[in-house]
């Protein structure tokens, strides 16, 4: 007798733990990585990461976080509701001159928690001055 009760709990929460994942949101970029290709000093550094969230639950992006100062992300601050598209947008510093490498950190409570995004590029000085 008691094995069928530890048989049926046990089936129990494997049909509800199977249930409770099926509930998510994920996380979807159209790029993992932006290249900004050549700059000039001091020109517009923002770019935009674009996203859907393609589960069935509210994501919400809880912290995005850069490598560097020279790099300021926003992040949206409501839930994104499913099928729904968001974006994160990064400011650069572009008054540093040299190769751009830096990795932006999103933390959400998707599928995947963590994900790594990175921007890529050149600021060449304008050569005015010399």
């Amino acid at each position: 007798m008691m094995k069928k009760i530890v048989l049926v709990l046990f089936v129990g929460l494997l049909g509800f733990s199977l249930t409770a994942q099926e509930t998510a949101a994920k996380i979807e970029f159209k790029s993992e990585t932006v290249d900004y290709g050549e700059v000039v000093k001091g020109a517009n550094g923002v770019r935009v990461f674009e996203f859907t969230n393609t589960g069935n639950a509210p994501l919400i992006i809880s912290k995005v976080s850069s490598s560097c100062g020279c790099t300021i992300p926003k992040k949206p601050e409501d839930p994104i509701l499913p099928g729904k598209t968001g974006e994160i947008s990064v400011k650069y510093d572009t008054n540093r001159v040299g190769p751009i490498r830096k990795a932006i950190t999103v933390i959400s409570n998707a599928d995947t928690p963590t994900k790594v995004l990175k921007i890529k590029g050149e600021v060449k000085d304008s050569g005015a001055g010399k």
